[in-house]
């Protein structure tokens, strides 16, 4: 991770936001804490940070509802924070713009993967020159920036929907699984590939129906994974 990046935690058990704010600052991160929704869409509009860790639990306001909030306005990397049994809630929020989910109870080992591994796709993103990526059909892609149009108009695509859609069209016709997508774009340990991968590509999926395309664009492979097919 590099000096200068920032993290906003978005927490309101102080025992985990204490563990939180320790463990990334040890890794000479600056963090912002707060353990309220509405703060939490102030100190992001503030602060443009890199990540924003995100408990869906919180005193005045939904944790989903502020993930939308900060997609008005917000290309940070966002990882939820949640409780192993809350799949409908880790659906939700990957829906609403979330890139990553990690689940209590947490280690500090778990936390500084996880959280290193989205932190170097956001500074190898600052580095990269600004090239775009034909991805075919009308699909252009521009990872550094972390956005995407369909015949020129832009798509609401997650940075972490780039990443995948980007990696998908660097092989275009071949097989994916989910594990070899996971370590291409999540590029970290303790993740369960299945659901974050399956989830992100409905997402992508959706989206670009909504702008009304009626190509398949990625198929799905019984028991492999999935293919990317833009004709």
């Amino acid at each position: 991770m590099s000096k200068g990046q920032r993290v906003v935690v978005v927490e309101d058990d102080p025992d985990i936001s204490a563990t939180l704010v320790m463990v990334l600052e040890r890794t000479g991160l600056e963090v912002h804490a707060t353990d309220r929704g509405e703060r939490a869409v102030e100190l992001v509009r503030e602060l443009s940070p890199d990540l924003v860790t995100l408990d869906l639990t919180l005193p005045d306001m939904d944790g989903t509802e502020v993930c939308r909030r900060l997609r008005e306005f917000s290309d940070a990397f966002i990882m939820m924070i949640t409780g192993r049994s809350d799949e409908i809630d880790r659906l939700i929020g990957l829906e609403v713009g979330a890139d990553d989910y990690m689940a209590k109870p947490f280690s500090a080992q778990e936390v500084r993967a996880r959280v290193a591994a989205l932190l170097r796709r956001a500074r190898s993103a600052v580095e990269a020159p600004p090239l775009t990526m034909d991805a075919g059909g009308g699909l252009t892609l521009l990872p550094s920036a972390h956005t995407a149009t369909l015949d020129g108009t832009p798509l609401p695509f997650t940075p972490a929907e780039v990443d995948l859609m980007a990696a998908f069209a660097s092989r275009p016709g071949e097989t994916w699984t989910r594990g070899e997508l996971v370590r291409t774009v999540w590029q970290g340990e303790f993740i369960e590939s299945d659901f974050l991968v399956d989830v992100h590509v409905g997402n992508l999926r959706r989206k670009l129906r909504r702008a009304g395309s009626k190509r398949s664009w990625i198929r799905t492979v019984d028991g492999s994974g999935y293919v990317y097919d833009p004709s």
